[in-house]
């Protein structure tokens, strides 16, 4: 299945693809077609499972980056495009990338950054819809910057009501940080069972009574007096 060349995906056609567990990805960066990825196993990280190594844990509690959400969305996506020793061609096309940008304005798309001495060294980016978090991708360009997002996106996903955070592909690293794999099936059932009021959108909701949003949620850690005391403290209490 290939949607129409030269022009970004219609955000309302790529909110339908993941609520029915459907993806879009293209064969290389000049690529002007897409197609649209269901995978038979999805993996998903349970927001209470994510495993925090100890050298991780000091890292995040030394506060070593100042991490943000939705600052810089089009650095993030641009840098997660970029080649890396281990694929040759990056399956984020320059139509995927203005893609995302859209739904990012659209308020669906969302990003987590590590800065370091002002500068960008890690991130992820992903979509959101009702109570569920797709993660695209995500970029380091100093040790731990992306781990330390990921632990962000989870501690602001659970202070926001979110439930589901799927990462697609289960990868060895992936695993090694807790995602655990299940059938597309039970995918698209759990997606089922995730409906809310518009949390990916911003509106203010949230199963602890706070607004239900990633970046009014990570603006909150990020306020306290040790953002990083304060994100692992908040993984420890029971969702």
């Amino acid at each position: 299945m290939h949607a129409p060349a030269a022009h970004t995906i219609p955000v309302d056609l790529l909110l339908r693809a993941y609520r029915a567990g459907v993806f879009p990805m293209a064969d290389h960066r000049n690529d002007e077609e897409v197609y649209w990825v269901e995978p038979r196993e999805r993996a998903i990280f349970p927001l209470d499972g994510l495993h925090i190594s100890q050298s991780l844990r000091k890292t995040i509690r030394q506060n070593r980056f100042q991490v943000t959400c939705d600052r810089d969305f089009a650095s993030v996506i641009a840098a997660c495009a970029e080649p890396r020793e281990e694929h040759a061609e990056s399956w984020i096309s320059n139509r995927i990338e203005a893609s995302y940008n859209a739904l990012h304005r659209a308020g669906h798309a969302h990003s987590i950054e590590c800065w370091e001495g002002g500068r960008l060294v890690g991130g992820l980016y992903g979509a959101a819809f009702d109570r569920v978090f797709c993660g695209e991708s995500m970029f380091s360009r100093t040790k731990d910057a992306s781990k330390v997002a990921l632990v962000w996106l989870v501690a602001a996903m659970r202070d926001a009501g979110y439930e589901v955070l799927d990462c697609q592909f289960m990868t060895d690293h992936l695993a090694s940080l807790g995602a655990v794999a299940m059938p597309q099936s039970a995918y698209v059932s759990l997606l089922a069972s995730a409906t809310g009021s518009g949390v990916g959108s911003g509106a203010a909701w949230g199963s602890r009574g706070v607004v239900g949003s990633l970046p009014a949620s990570v603006s909150r850690f990020a306020s306290a007096e040790s953002p990083g005391k304060s994100i692992l403290q908040s993984l420890t209490q029971t969702s």
